[in-house]
């Protein structure tokens, strides 16, 4: 993985401004990673924060630009909901300002009951992060 390309990336996203390069490390380090590489260069990323059976998040999906609107994000994300060892969990999420409808191709929809769904937030994340 080019740790370098994909905290640049991230760090000027709407998502993740106020992530250091460390805090992104740290986050690699603990998620199950998918990228792919054109020519042994890497052109996309996204992880899966699991515990492999009941829940799994996907965060951080990208394509860096000159690869986009080639069908790369639908492939990454067709590899990441395939793969053995996570293809069976119960629920999935994600969270996206921008891309609803990719996302919907891929049966994902609104929280059928967002009642239930609570948060607890960083005061950092409160002043920093728009959509988490």
């Amino acid at each position: 993985m080019d740790m370098d390309l994909i905290f640049e990336f991230i760090h000027n996203s709407y998502w993740g401004k106020s992530r250091t390069y460390e805090e992104q490390k740290k986050t690699v380090e603990n998620t199950l990673n998918f990228e792919l590489f054109h020519h042994g260069k890497q052109i996309a990323f996204t992880s899966v924060m699991t515990d492999f059976v009941f829940f799994a998040y996907i965060l951080d999906v990208f394509v860096i630009d000159t690869y986009q609107g080639k069908g790369l994000s639908k492939k990454l994300i067709t590899n990441i909901l395939n793969y053995d060892a996570i293809k069976n969990v119960d629920k999935w999420i994600l969270a996206t300002s921008d891309a609803h409808s990719l996302y919907k191709k891929f049966g994902f929809g609104t929280i059928k009951n967002p009642s239930m769904i609570m948060e607890k937030m960083s005061e950092r994340a409160k002043k920093n992060i728009r959509i988490i």
